[in-house]
């Protein structure tokens, strides 16, 4: 595991289309989003311990902004063939397990990973009315604490979901979310052989 900074793409960029397989098996495309106040994008993946620590909050927080008109989308852009754990198979256990509100996709080429400039997992991106970015960064600024490789132990500083929830209500104020914005940090995207970004 690599830990890696997001690349925090221009604000003001316009979300890049997709149209990607759902854990349900159904097609979701940028253009089902058109009607949000906002639409929060999110590449993450199932074995990240820094997924794993905002997975609970992640979820809390989704459920209470999509009732006023907040949309989510959760992206997969691992190579599933190197790190089976992020499966399609595990994709759909783990979106019931973390009872995510939101559809989960599947980027099995990695183009929609390339298209966002997405680097860590979790990478977050938040677009408004327009789908033009207002936010890009991290979830919030806790962290895993490592008890030692491969353990992690989310309790002792329990992830909050603040500069997100911040940035929401900005957006849903009218108001565009405060700067600076501080990069996310995770575990870097595990690219097919040959297709890292350049």
């Amino acid at each position: 595991m690599a830990m890696t900074a997001s690349t925090m793409m221009p604000l003001g960029t316009s979300a890049p289309d997709f149209k990607l397989k759902s854990t349900e098996n159904q097609w979701v495309s940028l253009s089902d989003y058109q009607q949000a106040k906002a639409l929060v994008v999110l590449f993450i993946c199932n074995h990240c311990p820094y997924v794993i620590h905002i997975a609970p909050k992640l979820a809390q927080i989704a459920a209470e902004y999509q009732k006023q008109g907040v949309e989510f989308v959760a992206i997969n852009s691992n190579d599933a063939e190197q790190y089976p754990a992020d499966d399609f198979a595990h994709m759909q256990a783990e979106k019931a397990k973390r009872n995510y509100p939101f559809a989960y996709l599947f980027d099995e080429t990695q183009d929609v990973a390339k298209a966002y400039d997405a680097a860590c997992t979790p990478d977050i991106y938040v677009f408004d009315e327009q789908q033009k970015l207002v936010y890009r960064g991290q979830f919030d600024g806790t962290r895993p604490h490592r008890i030692s490789s491969g353990n992690y132990d989310s309790e002792k500083n329990p992830a909050t979901g603040e500069d997100l929830s911040a940035a929401l209500d900005s957006i849903l104020q009218g108001n565009k979310p405060s700067e600076p914005q501080l990069a996310s940090i995770g575990c870097n995207i595990k690219w097919k052989a040959g297709n890292e970004p350049k």
